[in-house]
């Protein structure tokens, strides 16, 4: 499923705990929604939960004053603590099932499939959208697999019926392709973590994936 240019999905930022602290990570989010970021979902592995919950809530503040969408990744009780979006899940985390039941019918539940099949029984569990990838070789995800490339977005987003989401290696200057492809946005990390500037690396994001 193709998506437009209104969604909440379309210009997507995945927290890097290689940020530091918290608080460095609060600050780059900060920047990032100012460029123009227009989702954000906390990633935090090796944090503690106290940790977590606190930045959790600080984002969560953040996203509400910019009008952005805030998931929480796996950890469906920080998400039902700190009044987030939604959860984003993975093949190993709480069932999409589950998360729905917990988190009702208004919430955005995203999903990282392994397979064409389990993208089909996760979207008919409750999923929202699915971030599909890497497309294309990266370094924030040790365990992300070999790239899908352009043409592996295509053939889930013509394969599904929700909005689907690239991620893995994507950066201003390859995301227009990854949208090309059908994507109903894009989902970034290191691109905006690392930057110099992540605001005007959000901006140039933004130009491209209007």
């Amino acid at each position: 499923m193709t998506g437009t240019h209104a969604s909440p999905l379309r210009r997507h930022l995945i927290t890097d705990s290689r940020a530091g602290t918290p608080e460095r990570m609060e600050a780059i989010v900060a920047a990032a929604l100012c460029g123009g970021m227009t989702a954000v979902q906390l990633r935090a592995r090796g944090w503690s939960d106290r940790t977590l919950f606190d930045a959790a809530q600080r984002l969560r503040r953040l996203t509400r004053q910019h009008g952005a969408l805030f998931l929480v990744n796996d950890r469906v009780d920080v998400a039902l603590a700190c009044g987030a979006d939604g959860v984003h899940l993975g093949v190993e985390d709480l069932p999409v099932e589950t998360a729905r039941r917990l988190l009702g019918p208004s919430a955005t539940i995203g999903y990282s499939p392994d397979s064409l099949e389990d993208a089909v029984l996760a979207i008919a569990a409750g999923a929202s959208y699915l971030g599909v990838g890497p497309v294309f070789p990266t370094s924030s995800k040790g365990d992300a697999g070999a790239p899908i490339g352009t043409e592996g977005i295509s053939l889930m987003v013509d394969s599904v019926s929700v909005p689907v989401i690239g991620v893995g290696g994507i950066d201003p200057d390859n995301a227009g392709a990854v949208v090309g492809a059908g994507a109903c946005g894009v989902a970034i990390v290191s691109a905006i973590f690392l930057a110099d500037d992540p605001e005007q690396q959000a901006r140039r994001l933004a130009a491209v994936v209007p």
